[in-house]
Protein backbone atom coordinates (compact mmCIF):
# COMPACT_ATOMS: atom_id res chain seq x y z
CA UNK A 1 0.00 0.00 0.00
CA UNK A 2 0.89 3.78 -0.48
CA UNK A 3 1.48 6.02 2.53
CA UNK A 4 -1.80 8.02 3.36
CA UNK A 5 -2.75 9.74 6.32
CA UNK A 6 -5.28 8.87 8.42
CA UNK A 7 -8.08 10.87 10.01
CA UNK A 8 -10.76 9.81 12.62
CA UNK A 9 -13.58 12.54 11.76
CA UNK A 10 -15.61 13.10 15.40
CA UNK A 11 -18.60 15.20 13.69
CA UNK A 12 -19.49 15.61 9.69
CA UNK A 13 -17.75 19.17 9.68
CA UNK A 14 -14.32 17.54 10.88
CA UNK A 15 -15.17 15.18 8.24
CA UNK A 16 -16.09 17.56 5.35
CA UNK A 17 -12.65 19.38 6.90
CA UNK A 18 -10.38 16.67 6.49
CA UNK A 19 -11.81 15.92 2.89
CA UNK A 20 -11.11 19.52 1.81
CA UNK A 21 -7.91 19.91 2.94
CA UNK A 22 -6.47 16.44 1.37
CA UNK A 23 -5.20 16.49 -2.04
CA UNK A 24 -6.97 13.42 -2.72
CA UNK A 25 -9.15 12.37 0.53
CA UNK A 26 -11.93 9.80 0.33
CA UNK A 27 -14.20 8.01 3.12
CA UNK A 28 -13.30 5.49 5.09
CA UNK A 29 -16.74 3.29 6.51
CA UNK A 30 -16.43 -0.49 6.35
CA UNK A 31 -13.41 -0.66 3.95
CA UNK A 32 -14.44 -3.58 2.74
CA UNK A 33 -14.18 -2.25 -1.03
CA UNK A 34 -11.49 0.19 -0.69
CA UNK A 35 -9.12 -1.09 1.42
CA UNK A 36 -8.59 -4.06 -1.06
CA UNK A 37 -8.57 -1.73 -3.73
CA UNK A 38 -5.69 0.41 -2.15
CA UNK A 39 -3.92 -3.22 -1.38
CA UNK A 40 -4.19 -3.97 -5.08
CA UNK A 41 -2.81 -0.35 -6.12
CA UNK A 42 -6.07 0.71 -8.09
CA UNK A 43 -6.53 3.07 -5.74
CA UNK A 44 -4.13 5.62 -4.08
CA UNK A 45 -5.87 7.88 -2.08
CA UNK A 46 -3.95 10.82 0.09
CA UNK A 47 -5.81 10.63 2.97
CA UNK A 48 -8.77 8.45 4.71
CA UNK A 49 -11.58 10.12 6.78
CA UNK A 50 -12.82 7.24 9.16
CA UNK A 51 -17.13 8.60 9.69
CA UNK A 52 -17.40 5.56 12.36
CA UNK A 53 -17.04 7.24 15.42
CA UNK A 54 -19.23 10.50 14.01
CA UNK A 55 -22.43 10.29 16.83
CA UNK A 56 -25.74 9.53 14.86
CA UNK A 57 -24.03 7.81 11.68
CA UNK A 58 -24.95 4.19 13.01
CA UNK A 59 -28.16 2.62 13.76
CA UNK A 60 -31.82 2.15 12.93
CA UNK A 61 -34.85 4.17 13.53
CA UNK A 62 -38.65 4.23 12.71
CA UNK A 63 -41.00 6.66 12.37
CA UNK A 64 -44.82 5.28 11.94
CA UNK A 65 -43.93 3.17 8.22
CA UNK A 66 -40.66 4.87 7.36
CA UNK A 67 -37.21 3.33 8.44
CA UNK A 68 -34.16 5.62 8.97
CA UNK A 69 -30.82 3.64 8.62
CA UNK A 70 -27.48 5.28 9.26
CA UNK A 71 -24.98 5.47 6.58
CA UNK A 72 -22.28 3.79 8.79
CA UNK A 73 -24.69 0.64 10.12
CA UNK A 74 -23.20 -2.79 9.04
CA UNK A 75 -24.71 -5.11 6.98
CA UNK A 76 -25.38 -7.57 9.83
CA UNK A 77 -27.17 -4.79 12.02
CA UNK A 78 -29.44 -4.24 8.89
CA UNK A 79 -30.29 -7.56 8.65
CA UNK A 80 -30.67 -8.32 12.44
CA UNK A 81 -32.75 -5.00 13.34
CA UNK A 82 -36.38 -5.75 14.35
CA UNK A 83 -37.46 -2.61 12.50
CA UNK A 84 -36.24 -3.77 9.24
CA UNK A 85 -37.35 -6.73 9.70
CA UNK A 86 -41.00 -5.69 10.56
CA UNK A 87 -41.13 -2.72 7.97
CA UNK A 88 -38.78 -4.20 4.74
CA UNK A 89 -38.48 -8.06 5.62
CA UNK A 90 -36.74 -8.19 2.20
CA UNK A 91 -34.30 -5.32 2.89
CA UNK A 92 -33.15 -7.59 6.01
CA UNK A 93 -33.33 -10.65 3.99
CA UNK A 94 -30.92 -9.30 1.15
CA UNK A 95 -28.50 -7.64 3.82
CA UNK A 96 -27.87 -11.24 4.88
CA UNK A 97 -26.48 -12.59 1.96
CA UNK A 98 -23.98 -9.72 1.31
CA UNK A 99 -20.77 -11.27 1.07
CA UNK A 100 -19.57 -13.90 4.04
CA UNK A 101 -19.48 -12.86 8.11
CA UNK A 102 -16.68 -10.90 7.89
CA UNK A 103 -18.34 -8.40 5.32
CA UNK A 104 -21.15 -8.28 6.95
CA UNK A 105 -19.99 -7.21 9.97
CA UNK A 106 -17.60 -4.70 9.06
CA UNK A 107 -19.35 -2.94 5.55
CA UNK A 108 -21.79 -0.57 5.55
CA UNK A 109 -24.94 0.06 4.00
CA UNK A 110 -23.59 3.90 2.78
CA UNK A 111 -20.49 2.79 1.84
CA UNK A 112 -22.23 0.43 -0.59
CA UNK A 113 -24.06 3.05 -2.25
CA UNK A 114 -21.90 5.74 -2.42
CA UNK A 115 -19.60 2.86 -4.11
CA UNK A 116 -22.14 1.81 -6.26
CA UNK A 117 -20.44 -1.76 -7.91
CA UNK A 118 -22.53 -2.60 -10.62
CA UNK A 119 -23.21 -5.58 -9.11
CA UNK A 120 -24.05 -4.69 -5.27
CA UNK A 121 -27.41 -5.76 -3.81
CA UNK A 122 -28.20 -2.36 -2.19
CA UNK A 123 -28.56 -0.23 -5.12
CA UNK A 124 -31.08 -2.99 -6.68
CA UNK A 125 -32.73 -2.23 -3.06
CA UNK A 126 -32.44 2.06 -3.23
CA UNK A 127 -33.64 1.82 -6.29
CA UNK A 128 -36.76 -0.46 -5.98
CA UNK A 129 -37.69 0.42 -2.30
CA UNK A 130 -38.20 4.39 -3.86
CA UNK A 131 -35.53 5.61 -1.19
CA UNK A 132 -34.08 8.79 -0.42
CA UNK A 133 -30.53 9.22 0.19
CA UNK A 134 -29.30 11.59 2.75
CA UNK A 135 -26.47 13.77 2.43
CA UNK A 136 -24.84 16.17 4.45
CA UNK A 137 -26.42 18.89 2.45
CA UNK A 138 -29.74 17.66 0.84
CA UNK A 139 -31.82 14.64 0.16
CA UNK A 140 -31.69 12.77 -3.37
CA UNK A 141 -34.00 10.12 -4.66
CA UNK A 142 -32.85 7.30 -5.53
CA UNK A 143 -33.56 7.82 -9.12
CA UNK A 144 -31.41 10.53 -9.45
CA UNK A 145 -28.72 9.30 -7.62
CA UNK A 146 -26.99 6.43 -9.65
CA UNK A 147 -24.92 7.48 -12.53
CA UNK A 148 -23.55 4.95 -14.23
CA UNK A 149 -20.70 2.05 -12.86
CA UNK A 150 -19.69 3.61 -9.78
CA UNK A 151 -20.78 6.59 -10.16
CA UNK A 152 -23.27 8.73 -8.21
CA UNK A 153 -24.94 12.30 -7.79
CA UNK A 154 -22.38 12.77 -5.21
CA UNK A 155 -20.92 16.34 -5.25
CA UNK A 156 -16.90 17.06 -3.50
CA UNK A 157 -16.94 17.34 0.10
CA UNK A 158 -20.63 14.94 -0.21
CA UNK A 159 -21.02 12.31 2.77
CA UNK A 160 -24.20 10.14 2.62
CA UNK A 161 -24.98 10.38 6.34
CA UNK A 162 -28.90 7.87 5.98
CA UNK A 163 -31.10 6.05 3.86
CA UNK A 164 -34.46 6.63 4.15
CA UNK A 165 -37.19 3.69 3.19
CA UNK A 166 -40.93 3.53 3.29
CA UNK A 167 -42.34 0.42 3.89
CA UNK A 168 -43.47 -1.35 1.11
CA UNK A 169 -46.71 -3.64 0.42
CA UNK A 170 -45.22 -5.85 -0.56
CA UNK A 171 -41.00 -6.59 -1.77
CA UNK A 172 -38.11 -9.33 -2.44
CA UNK A 173 -34.97 -9.76 -3.62
CA UNK A 174 -33.95 -12.85 -5.49
CA UNK A 175 -29.89 -13.07 -6.80
CA UNK A 176 -28.21 -15.84 -8.80
CA UNK A 177 -24.75 -14.92 -7.11
CA UNK A 178 -21.24 -15.10 -8.52
CA UNK A 179 -19.51 -18.02 -6.26
CA UNK A 180 -16.11 -16.57 -6.16
CA UNK A 181 -17.25 -13.24 -5.18
CA UNK A 182 -20.93 -13.83 -3.88
CA UNK A 183 -22.01 -10.65 -5.71
CA UNK A 184 -24.91 -10.74 -8.16
CA UNK A 185 -24.21 -11.79 -11.40
CA UNK A 186 -28.03 -11.10 -11.65
CA UNK A 187 -29.96 -9.76 -9.14
CA UNK A 188 -33.67 -8.88 -9.43
CA UNK A 189 -35.56 -6.43 -6.61
CA UNK A 190 -39.21 -6.07 -6.49
CA UNK A 191 -41.56 -4.27 -4.30
CA UNK A 192 -45.25 -2.38 -4.51
CA UNK A 193 -44.84 0.69 -2.37
CA UNK A 194 -46.06 4.25 -2.42
CA UNK A 195 -43.91 5.12 -5.48
CA UNK A 196 -46.21 1.78 -7.29
CA UNK A 197 -44.54 -0.66 -8.35
CA UNK A 198 -40.96 -0.70 -9.21
CA UNK A 199 -38.54 -3.74 -10.76
CA UNK A 200 -34.55 -3.36 -9.97
CA UNK A 201 -32.03 -5.05 -11.42
CA UNK A 202 -28.46 -5.13 -10.74
CA UNK A 203 -25.57 -7.09 -12.18
CA UNK A 204 -26.25 -7.30 -15.57
CA UNK A 205 -26.19 -3.49 -17.15
CA UNK A 206 -23.39 -2.13 -18.34
CA UNK A 207 -24.14 0.91 -16.87
CA UNK A 208 -25.27 -0.42 -13.91
CA UNK A 209 -28.24 -0.73 -11.64
CA UNK A 210 -31.53 0.00 -13.54
CA UNK A 211 -35.12 -0.30 -13.55
CA UNK A 212 -37.08 -2.86 -16.11
CA UNK A 213 -39.82 -0.55 -16.90
CA UNK A 214 -41.51 -3.82 -18.83
CA UNK A 215 -41.78 -5.70 -15.81
CA UNK A 216 -43.09 -2.92 -13.56
CA UNK A 217 -46.02 -2.06 -16.19
CA UNK A 218 -46.54 -6.00 -16.49
CA UNK A 219 -47.01 -6.72 -12.21
CA UNK A 220 -49.19 -3.24 -11.81
CA UNK A 221 -51.42 -5.21 -13.83
CA UNK A 222 -51.18 -7.87 -11.81
CA UNK A 223 -49.09 -8.99 -9.04
CA UNK A 224 -48.33 -12.89 -10.16
CA UNK A 225 -44.95 -15.39 -11.88
CA UNK A 226 -47.83 -15.34 -14.80
CA UNK A 227 -48.05 -11.67 -15.05
CA UNK A 228 -44.27 -11.75 -16.25
CA UNK A 229 -44.86 -14.57 -18.90
CA UNK A 230 -44.98 -12.66 -21.64
CA UNK A 231 -41.83 -9.86 -20.61
CA UNK A 232 -38.67 -10.95 -22.34
CA UNK A 233 -35.47 -8.34 -20.70
CA UNK A 234 -33.52 -7.72 -23.62
CA UNK A 235 -30.03 -8.29 -23.98
CA UNK A 236 -29.19 -4.68 -25.06
CA UNK A 237 -27.02 -2.67 -22.65
CA UNK A 238 -25.98 -5.86 -20.89
CA UNK A 239 -22.79 -6.95 -19.57
CA UNK A 240 -20.92 -10.19 -20.89
CA UNK A 241 -17.91 -11.34 -19.15
CA UNK A 242 -16.03 -14.73 -18.32
CA UNK A 243 -18.79 -15.45 -15.49
CA UNK A 244 -21.83 -15.07 -18.34
CA UNK A 245 -23.36 -13.54 -21.93
CA UNK A 246 -25.58 -10.75 -21.96
CA UNK A 247 -27.89 -13.58 -23.12
CA UNK A 248 -27.62 -15.72 -20.49
CA UNK A 249 -27.96 -12.58 -18.06
CA UNK A 250 -31.42 -11.53 -19.66
CA UNK A 251 -32.55 -15.21 -18.97
CA UNK A 252 -31.29 -14.61 -15.55
CA UNK A 253 -33.42 -11.63 -15.09
CA UNK A 254 -37.17 -13.24 -15.76
CA UNK A 255 -35.85 -16.12 -13.65
CA UNK A 256 -34.53 -13.79 -10.57
CA UNK A 257 -37.69 -11.62 -11.16
CA UNK A 258 -40.42 -14.25 -10.92
CA UNK A 259 -38.82 -15.63 -7.64
CA UNK A 260 -38.67 -12.26 -6.19
CA UNK A 261 -42.48 -12.43 -7.47
CA UNK A 262 -43.30 -15.52 -5.50
CA UNK A 263 -40.95 -14.55 -2.80
CA UNK A 264 -43.16 -11.49 -2.34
Amino acid sequence: MYPVKYHKATSIADAVAALSAGDDATILAGGQTLLATMKQHLADPSDLVDIRSIDGMAGVSAAGNVLTIGAATTHADVAGNADVQKLCPALAELASHIGDPAVRNMGTIGGSIANNDPAADYPAAMLALNATIVTNTREVAADDFFDGLFGTALDDGEIITAVKVTAPSKAAYAKFAQQASLFALVGVFVADGAGGVRVAVTGAGEDGVFRQSGMEAALASGWSEAALDGVAASEDGLMSDLHGSADYRAHLIGVMAKRAVAAA
